[in-house]
C-alpha cells in the first residue's frame, strides 16, 4: 500500500476483507420494509420540484439579451441552467430503476421522455446501466470506466495501461488530469453513448443507437435489440424539435437556452459516475475476487453539500445504498445511507474530501491499474514507481 497515493478514504477500500461486506439478507434487515417502496404522489412531487425550478431558471434566461457580448453571461447561465437540469435525469434515471412508481406504465412515458429530451436513449441507457449495476469494478465484465490494465492480456482485461501510464508520465502529471477532465467532462458521455468508450472489453465497441454491425451486439441480447430501436424515436423527435426551434428562433438562442446547459447535464452525469466508483485506493475485481455486494459496496459517497443535495435528489450522497438496492427511491435513500453507515462501519465507503480536490485527484493519478501479487485486485497506478 505504500506506493499507493492514498485519498481521503485514507486506505479504507484497501483493507476492506470479504467479512466486512453484508450479504443482500444482512443489508435488508437493516433498512425499514417501507424504505424500499416508492410512492407515485412523492415522486411526482420531487419531479414537479425540478420542473419549478428550471422554470423559475429558463425565464432568467429569456431575461438575458441574445447577442455576442452577452455571451459570459451565458456561460454562466448554462453552468446554472444545466445543474438544476440534472435533477431531470435523476428522475429519469430513478424510473429506469423501477424507484420512481409502481405504476410502471407512468413510470416507463416518465423515463422516455425525460431521457429523450436530454438526448438520451432510454431503453438502450436502462440495459447498459443495469450491466453497470451488475457488475460495477468489474475489470472484465464491468460497464464504464473501466479501466486499462498493465499488461492486460486482451481477452479478460483491457490492454494499453503501460502505453497510458507512460503517456501520463510524459506530458506531466498536471497536463494530464487537466486532458482527462477535458475529455471526461465535455466528450465522454457522447464517446460512451456512440462507441461505448471506458466500457468493458466483453462488449467491445458498442452504440446505444445502432444495435447491429458494424458495432457488437454484445450489449443487446434479446428483445434489447428492438429496445433500443423504440428509444431511437423519442431521441429522433428531440432532434427534430431543436431543428424547428433553430428555424424559428435562430441557432444562437437554441445554444444558449438548450444545448450550453445540455452540455452541463453531460458533465455531471460524468461527474457522478466517474467519482463514484473510482478512486486512487479503490481496487477494482478480477472475477474470482467479484461478487455483487462486494462490487456493490466499492461505491463510493461523497459530499455535494445540500443545495446540490437538493437539486439532485441526493444522487451523489447516497450512491452506495442505490449500487445495492437501486430500487429504493432517492427520498428514502439518504436516510437508508444512515443507518447502513452504522451498522456496516468497516464496508461503507464515504470520502470527505471536496469534490473539485477530488476530482483533480482521480484525473491526475487513475491511470491504469495492475493486478495486486495475490492476483485478485486491481490497483491503480500513477507513476512508473508504481510499477
Amino acid at each position: 500500500m505504500r506506493n499507493i497515493k492514498i485519498s481521503g478514504l485514507k486506505g479504507q477500500a484497501l483493507a476492506i476483507q470479504n467479512r466486512d461486506i453484508p450479504s443482500i439478507k444482512e443489508f435488508q434487515d437493516v433498512i425499514p420494509k417501507n424504505y424500499f417502496e416508492s410512492n407515485t404522489i412523492t415522486s411526482l412531487r420531487y419531479l414537479l420540484q425540478s420542473v419549478g425550478i428550471q422554470w423559475v431558471v429558463f425565464e432568467i434566461g429569456l431575461s438575458i439579451p441574445f447577442t455576442p457580448n452577452m455571451i459570459p453571461i451565458w456561460i454562466i447561465y448554462s453552468l446554472l441552467s444545466g445543474t438544476t437540469a440534472m435533477g431531470f435525469w435523476v428522475i429519469a434515471h430513478e424510473c429506469g430503476h423501477g424507484a420512481f412508481s409502481k405504476n410502471k406504465t407512468l413510470e416507463t412515458i416518465t423515463g422516455y421522455l425525460l431521457h429523450s429530451l436530454l438526448i438520451v436513449p432510454y431503453f438502450s441507457w436502462q440495459r447498459s446501466h443495469s450491466v453497470h449495476h451488475r457488475f460495477t469494478n468489474n475489470v472484465t465484465n464491468g460497464e464504464t470506466h473501466v479501466p486499462l490494465v498493465i499488461n492486460g492480456n486482451g481477452v479478460t482485461e483491457k490492454v494499453g495501461g503501460e502505453k497510458e501510464l507512460h503517456f501520463s508520465n510524459s506530458i506531466g502529471k498536471a497536463n494530464y488530469g487537466i486532458l482527462q477532465l477535458i475529455l471526461h467532462l465535455i466528450f465522454g458521455w457522447p464517446a460512451y453513448l456512440l462507441t461505448g468508450s471506458t466500457g468493458g472489453i466483453k462488449y467491445k465497441t458498442s452504440n446505444h443507437f445502432w444495435p447491429a454491425k458494424p458495432f457488437s451486439k454484445a450489449l443487446w441480447p434479446s428483445i434489447w435489440t428492438k429496445k433500443v430501436w423504440i428509444s431511437d424515436i423519442g431521441v429522433a423527435l428531440t432532434i427534430v424539435g431543436i431543428f424547428f426551434f433553430v428555424f424559428k428562433y435562430g441557432l444562437f438562442q437554441v445554444i444558449a437556452m438548450y444545448i450550453g446547459p445540455l452540455l452541463v447535464v453531460n458533465s455531471w452525469l460524468v461527474v457522478y459516475t466517474w467519482l463514484h466508483h473510482t478512486d486512487t485506493d479503490v481496487p477494482h475485481l478480477s472475477n474470482t475476487e467479484f461478487s455483487f455486494m462486494r462490487g456493490a459496496f466499492l461505491s463510493i459517497d461523497r459530499p455535494y453539500g445540500k443545495i446540490l443535495d437538493f437539486l439532485h435528489h441526493n444522487i451523489g450522497s447516497s450512491h452506495v445504498v442505490h449500487h445495492v438496492c437501486p430500487t429504493i427511491p432517492h427520498y428514502h435513500a439518504k436516510k437508508a445511507t444512515v443507518l447502513i453507515k452504522k451498522a456496516f462501519k468497516k464496508g461503507y465507503l464515504f470520502n470527505p474530501e471536496p469534490i473539485p480536490k477530488a476530482l483533480w485527484n482521480i484525473a491526475c493519478n487513475c491511470v491504469a491499474v495492475k493486478l495486486d501479487i495475490e492476483g485478485r485486485r486491481y490497483i491503480w497506478q500513477s507513476s512508473y514507481n508504481n510499477k
